[in-house]
């Protein structure tokens, strides 16, 4: 027994002598670059490619298994200017053979040198990271299963002294925009790798000359990766100005992996950032905006679902706290509330002098007396509004917009199968308050809007000064408002506008003409007597505006005003596509004529006044032709309106005002 025992172990000693001796004389009897051409011709007829490896392929068997080469060049295919698609100087790796024996891995090194890889774009959108598609009857890899996920790692343990890429480069070609980007001097290291302990790391490279780097820690990751939480832990910085912490936990990796991090950015210059990546932002109206910006949030995700909570967003003076949801991607299902305390939105726009710069060409390019062409408008695709299904809140303290105040604005969003909602929307604005709701249906080529506002006690005066610089209404506004129209850009929206509404000013003034005075003096208002003074006004206590507006034309036919001195009643149209007016205002004086800018007692005859022009440009002159017709027509009567005869020459003087 004994000696059957002993002849066993040397039989083993000898056959572990003789595989070991075999593995390191092996390598030197195999001349392995034998074999470059036939696995350099077996790549390129897989990919497509030329592959060389320009220096001998070392092997080692014993103890650590190595493989090194030199000056690999995987080339592109001929279709590209660019020779190489990628290069690697040199590459080593050394693993020890016995412990794979006892799913142990160990890694001496794996040191990759200067690698170069170039992805092109040409100008007909090939690309050259494009290595074909799969057959058509190739499915697709089936995601892990729950048993290959509690079966975790099939190693029993992983350490590696040394993982590096060294001094890489990352090129970007675009010949149809004909841009150049390039990440450089890219440095990649892992140190004492293992399962059971946390491994760290360090990044760096340059971009466009401009550094970046991050490091960190992940792990430990245990042997059943699906059923442990890895730890995490991330810095990076950007050009010194862009610094990023992300700190957190990855689990079910292989199952169903879900992360839960906070990320903080700290506070930056969004301008000097795109100014460093070579894409400076847009001029905007406000040159000193977007220099200041800083996030954080706490951020939930798996393959299916993010769910931000927490999250600060500093927009220079503005602060935005807000939450979010967001599932099924392919067609997103978003859910939110939003808080901002403040923001000026026309800091942000385009210049206004940029913007006039730009059509200064148009307008010389067009050959006089000519029509401009009219460039054929792209097509919006409302296909993702149609697919976009949300539910959110919005609200914001202090807005302005449009030069306009706004205060406490407060609205819920929501859409579904292409109709979205603004329902309800409130705020606050010039001492008074607004309230609607808006619908826009995309559910069509061309979207359609439903508009409802109502105001109340709203000044209109300094509203109208702040958006549109106009002075010519003073009073306090209470207005409802129905509107429906077709179309996404201003001359369709006109031309489809249908609506009505009921307008109500209290306690104002029409600034820029004395309705009264032109009523009570003929003379005076077709302009053969110029007085100097204050600018001209009529008072009032009450403007009464019913209106409908059909395709784009608004009508009136029952407006009124009422003052201490004055009834009127005016009837007409506004084009709204042709920016015209055309208005007959009928006027009465009533109790005293003292007052409207007048500081003597004239008697006249009422005058009707006709409003033509332009909106830029309003002209009102008295209507005399429809005054003769009335005057002619009591002359003609039997007697006047106070049961006297009108005698012809009366019929003049009643024209002319009185002598002083």
């Amino acid at each position: 027994m004994k000696s059957a025992l002993k002849w066993t172990v040397i039989a083993v000693a000898a056959l572990v002598v003789v595989v070991i001796g075999a593995l390191l004389i092996i390598p030197s009897f195999i001349d392995v670059n034998k074999f470059k051409p036939e696995l350099e011709k077996y790549v390129s007829e897989a990919t497509g490619r030329p592959l060389s490896v320009g220096g001998d392929v070392r092997l080692s068997l014993f103890p650590w298994a190595g493989v090194s080469f030199s000056d690999l060049k995987l080339g592109n295919i001929p279709a590209f200017t660019e020779k190489d698609f990628l290069t690697v100087k040199s590459f080593d790796v050394r693993v020890k053979l016995l412990p794979l024996l006892f799913k142990q891995v160990e890694v001496d090194r794996l040191v990759i040198l200067e690698p170069r890889i170039f992805l092109v774009a040409n100008k007909d959108g090939r690309v050259s990271w494009d290595f074909g598609t799969k057959p058509a009857d190739a499915k697709p890899s089936a995601q892990p299963d729950a048993a290959t996920a509690q079966a975790g790692l099939p190693i029993q343990s992983l350490m590696v002294g040394e993982l590096s890429i060294q001094n890489g480069q990352l090129t970007l070609i675009d010949h149809g925009k004909g841009s150049r980007q390039e990440i450089s001097r890219m440095n990649l290291s892992l140190k004492d790798v293992s399962l059971e302990r946390p491994v760290r790391f360090s990044v760096s490279a340059s971009f466009n000359q401009k550094p970046m780097s991050a490091e960190g820690r992940f792990g430990p990751v245990g042997t059943n990766i699906g059923q442990s939480v890895v730890p995490l832990e991330i810095k990076a910085d950007a050009f010194g100005r862009l610094k990023l912490q992300l700190k957190g936990s990855v689990e079910n990796l292989l199952a169903a992996p879900l992360a839960t991090v906070t990320l903080e950015v700290a506070e930056f210059s969004p301008r000097k950032l795109a100014a460093d990546l070579g894409q400076p932002l847009p001029a905007t109206a406000d040159a000193n905006v977007l220099e200041r910006l800083a996030f954080k949030a706490a951020v939930k995700a798996d393959a299916k679902a993010v769910a931000v909570s927490d999250g600060l967003l500093t927009l220079d003076d503005s602060k935005l706290n807000f939450a979010l949801d967001a599932r099924e991607f392919a067609k997103p299902d978003l859910t939110f509330d939003l808080k901002l305390d403040r923001i000026d939105l026309d800091r942000y726009l385009p210049p206004k002098a940029a913007e006039g710069h730009k059509k200064a060409p148009d307008a010389q390019a067009a050959p006089s007396g000519s029509q401009p062409a009219q460039a054929t408008p792209k097509k919006t695709d409302y296909t993702p509004l149609r697919q976009l299904v949300m539910s959110g809140n919005a609200a914001i303290g202090k807005l302005t917009v449009n030069n306009a105040k706004l205060e406490d604005v407060n609205l819920k969003i929501s859409a579904k199968a292409g109709v979205i909602s603004l329902d309800p929307l409130t705020m606050k604005l010039y001492q008074g308050s607004a309230s609607g709701k808006t619908v826009v249906n995309v559910k069509g080529d061309s979207p359609a809007t439903d508009v409802q506002l109502n105001l109340d006690k709203v000044q209109v005066h300094p509203l109208l000064k702040d958006i549109a610089d106009k002075d010519f209404l003073e009073g306090t506004a209470k207005t409802q408002v129905a509107l429906s129209m077709t179309g996404d850009d201003p001359a369709r929206i006109k031309q489809t506008l249908n609506g009505k509404g009921n307008l109500v000013f209290s306690d104002g003034a029409l600034i820029g003409v004395d309705l009264a005075g032109m009523a009570r003096n003929v003379k005076a208002a077709l302009g053969g007597e110029v007085k100097s003074g204050p600018k001209p006004r009529t008072d009032f206590a009450e403007f009464l505006v019913p209106f409908t507006i059909e395709n784009g034309v608004f009508h009136t036919s029952e407006t009124s005003l009422k003052s201490p001195l004055l009834r009127l009643l005016a009837a007409g149209k506004a084009d709204l596509v042709k920016e015209t007016l055309d208005f007959r205002i009928d006027t009465k004086l009533v109790g005293t004529i003292k007052g409207q800018g007048d500081d003597k007692d004239r008697s006249g005859v009422d005058v009707p006044i006709i409003v033509s022009g332009s909106f830029a440009n309003p002209s009102f002159r008295p209507d005399v032709e429809a005054l003769a017709k009335d005057q002619l027509k009591k002359a003609l009567s039997p007697s006047g309106a106070d049961g006297a005869p009108v005698k012809p020459k009366d019929l003049i003087k009643n024209l002319l005002p009185k002598k002083k």
